[in-house]
């Protein structure tokens, strides 16, 4: 089942957060990321995978451009098994990949997808710049 909304906007919470202390601007939530990063959560849980490439080679771009997203840039974190906005995002933060993507300052939307269920919940992050 999709996880509560409130945890994607405490997600986004955290990021503004860090990319404020980083000297970033803000990221905006946008629908079609949402939908890009809770479609890719929801398939990592239901065909039991963990990657940012899908069983069938479709990759983030492919992924943010199939929920209409007309993107210059993008940038995906993924992560599994963190209970809690606050611990997935300490978590990233830790991880030199997934904190650049955090702390890009080019990228102006952000979208949030999580599923939970036994062995997760699934997280996903998707960044993106509009062309």
């Amino acid at each position: 089942p999709p996880a509560p909304q409130g945890d994607v906007a405490q997600v986004l919470a955290l990021v503004n957060q860090e990319r404020a202390k980083a000297g970033c601007g803000a990221v905006t939530g946008d629908s079609q990321l949402d939908t890009a990063a809770r479609d890719h959560s929801d398939d990592m849980a239901a065909r039991d995978f963990f990657d940012h490439t899908n069983p069938d080679g479709k990759d983030p771009g492919d992924r943010i451009t199939a929920a209409g997203y007309r993107w210059s840039t993008y940038g995906e974190n993924i992560a599994r098994g963190q209970q809690t906005p606050a611990s997935v995002m300490d978590s990233w933060m830790h991880s030199p990949g997934h904190r650049a993507n955090i702390l890009n300052c080019s990228f102006k939307n952000l979208g949030v997808g999580v599923h939970d269920g036994p062995g997760g919940p699934w997280w996903t992050q998707d960044f993106g710049t509009r062309m």
